[in-house]
């Protein structure tokens, strides 16, 4: 096993078990975050929002991972989240490709995929069956979370 790789093992078994701070000692001091939901995440804000994100599932949530690669630069896992989204408490299971780039032995770039529109299905029912595939709701999911995001924050 690379060191990389026991990095992205380390960072998903802290998530595993809900332990915000063990997951932002993977990250870079420069880390910079992106996926559907918050768009472009850096530096502080990205660890953050594993740590509200954490806070709010209140202890249900399940996380999965497997397919777990990694070299000196680069790396790639799949997860798996089990949990209720917090606004319409539906259950949610969403499929991740994550990425992920290497500076000194840490997570400098850190980049999960994953299907908003099925996700929006999930998370919100009907509205997000008819919505969710456009530009226009994944731009409002995006605002509403960076607005909680930010309030967390304070």
């Amino acid at each position: 096993m690379s060191v990389n790789e026991a990095t992205i093992i380390k960072f998903y078994t802290a998530f595993a078990n809900a332990d915000a701070a063990k997951m932002s000692e993977c990250y870079h001091p420069n880390i910079q975050f992106r996926d559907p939901a918050f768009g472009l995440l850096k530096g502080d804000e990205v660890s953050k929002m594993w740590e509200m994100l954490l806070k709010k599932s209140k202890g249900n949530i399940k996380i999965e991972f497997s397919d777990v690669k990694a070299d000196e630069f680069t790396g790639s896992a799949h997860w798996i989240a089990t949990y209720n989204f917090s606004k319409t408490n539906r259950n949610v299971i969403n499929n991740v490709f994550a990425e992920f780039q290497f500076q000194d032995g840490l997570i400098i770039k850190h980049t999960d995929t994953f299907d908003v529109w099925k996700w929006s299905k999930q998370a919100f029912g009907i509205t997000g069956y008819l919505l969710g595939w456009t530009g226009f709701f994944q731009k409002k999911i995006q605002e509403q979370a960076l607005l909680s995001l930010n309030n967390y924050k304070k």
